[in-house]
């Protein structure tokens, strides 16, 4: 009966030790995932690139109309909700990125969705930089754009045909821009 009883004490301790490597095994392969997902810039863009944007009028928070007519040139777009964590984060380097610009704010729209309350940090950081609107969630300017996650960054531009598409839909904010004036 021991011999029976050391080799069912061996086989559960080697089933352990298989168990306790496995897991590591799995603990690991957690933490790559874990850090390919954080270097990741945000969610999918919903919109495609070579995707015609909706129609759309709003108006920014200076009073200047803003419709997809009015997108004459090349242009970064942007939405941020001021309860996104990782919107407060890119906020600044957006900032920095449009004074880069040739054009600098003619060629930057940024749209904040949110209450007029909660959004006032993003709009003051905004303003001298870019054209801003203010909008709720499911605003036109979020729909003509497909955005339903932030911060969203697009570039978008008047195609050969006159229509205004996308011409990228994950704008990296820390390489430099080639976008004509």
């Amino acid at each position: 009966m021991m011999p029976l009883l050391a080799a069912v004490v061996v086989f559960v301790g080697a089933l352990c030790a298989l168990d306790l490597i496995l897991t590591l095994g799995v603990i690991k392969r957690l933490r790559e995932q874990t850090t390919l997902l954080a270097k990741m810039s945000g969610p999918p863009p919903a919109i495609s690139i070579g995707e015609e944007i909706g129609e759309f009028e709003a108006t920014t928070v200076d009073g200047e109309p803003v419709s997809r007519e009015l997108l004459t040139g090349e242009t970064l777009v942007a939405f941020f909700s001021p309860t996104c964590g990782p919107c407060k984060e890119k906020l600044p380097a957006f900032v920095d990125h449009v004074r880069a610009l040739p054009a600098g704010g003619t060629q930057a729209l940024a749209v904040v969705v949110g209450e007029a309350d909660d959004a006032a940090a993003f709009l003051a950081e905004l303003s001298p930089v870019a054209r801003v609107v203010l909008e709720g969630v499911g605003g036109p300017l979020g729909k003509a754009f497909q955005a339903s996650a932030y911060p969203t960054l697009l570039r978008v531009a008047p195609g050969e045909d006159g229509r205004v598409v996308v011409t990228a839909n994950q704008v990296a904010l820390d390489r430099p821009t080639a976008v004509p004036a």
